[in-house]
């Protein structure tokens, strides 16, 4: 199953009008005392690290390319600017790890469920789309961890409807299909309400393939909360022109992983390069420019599950 701490997605760049159409993108962090996001902020150049450009493959040395997937609708992980490119955390990260082995990235905008099935086919060599790395995930692909991110609700400015985001039973909840937060309901969520004599979430909750109509479907008044992972939830609330507020606080808090196929001999040559965006401040610049440094890590792991 190809869940997601998901990375579920939010805003994109620009406010929000108060229209069901809103231009919204949008996986959690511990980001409550990051900054505002800067997409316009540069971050130093990176220069390839010869012992760890040794460790690349023949065959991707040869294509000088990284291919990798992303699904554009988890700002400020990964989204669309106003062109139509593909921006955010994930998106800056894929290209310092590309860079310090000598190589490029090349982000490709996927469905979320696609982008594991990518990977095993040879589509893709990295998936960096806000996954959560857990131990059901390591059982098809091998994680390279670079971001802690937990789950958060929110709800509409002020909370009219008095949602307890430790109690969600009997609402309408909005979230993105194959995340972890959808997991969270069917696994967690609704066996609690049944145990409580109370009402499961409604519908299992309503499962969009965007995150962009997740947030939406509060913003609207189609749901009465969302849950996403938690720095795509305070990046949509910054966003939102004043339309929504976060609930409760960031739980659930696990690392993100870099996706790489099982068994990848890439995988020690990408986690070597997240280590030396870590150690070099190159990392740090990156989570500062979007606003979720919150959830920086010190070390980086290949399949780091907790």
């Amino acid at each position: 199953m190809t869940t997601r701490t998901r990375r579920n997605r939010l805003f994109a760049a620009g406010l929000v009008a108060a229209s069901v159409s809103l231009a919204l993108t949008g996986c959690s962090s511990t980001s409550e005392s990051s900054g505002a996001p800067n997409a316009s902020a540069t971050v130093n150049e990176v220069k390839a690290d010869p012992k760890l450009a040794a460790l690349v493959p023949d065959d991707v040395k040869a294509a000088g390319k990284l291919m990798v997937g992303a699904d554009a609708s988890y700002a400020p992980d990964e989204f669309k600017d106003d062109s139509g490119k593909v921006i955010g955390l994930d998106v800056d990260l894929a290209n310092a790890i590309a860079a310090k082995l000598g190589l490029k990235a090349e982000v490709q905008d996927s469905g979320f469920t696609a982008i594991i099935p990518g990977i095993q086919s040879n589509k893709f060599q990295l998936g960096m789309s806000s996954f959560t790395d857990n131990k059901e995930r390591e059982q098809i692909v091998d994680m390279v961890t670079y971001f802690n991110s937990g789950s958060a609700v929110a709800v509409k400015k002020g909370n009219p409807e008095k949602i307890d985001p430790k109690d969600l039973c009997g609402k309408k909840v909005a979230v993105q299909t194959g995340t972890t937060q959808a997991d969270e309901i069917k696994d967690t969520r609704d066996p609690d309400c049944a145990k409580a004599g109370k009402p499961g979430i409604q519908n299992g909750g309503d499962k969009f393939d965007l995150q962009t109509d997740v947030t939406n479907a509060v913003v609207s008044g189609r749901d009465q909360a969302m849950m996403a992972d938690s720095q795509v939830v305070d990046y949509a609330v910054k966003q939102s022109g004043g339309q929504l507020e976060k609930v409760g606080e960031t739980y659930g808090v696990a690392p993100y992983g870099v996706a790489l196929a099982k068994g990848s001999k890439l995988a020690p040559a990408v986690q070597g390069a997240v280590q030396s965006l870590i150690d070099d401040g190159t990392y740090k610049q990156i989570l500062t420019k979007w606003g979720v440094e919150a959830g920086a890590i010190d070390k980086s792991v290949i399949n780091g599950a907790n």
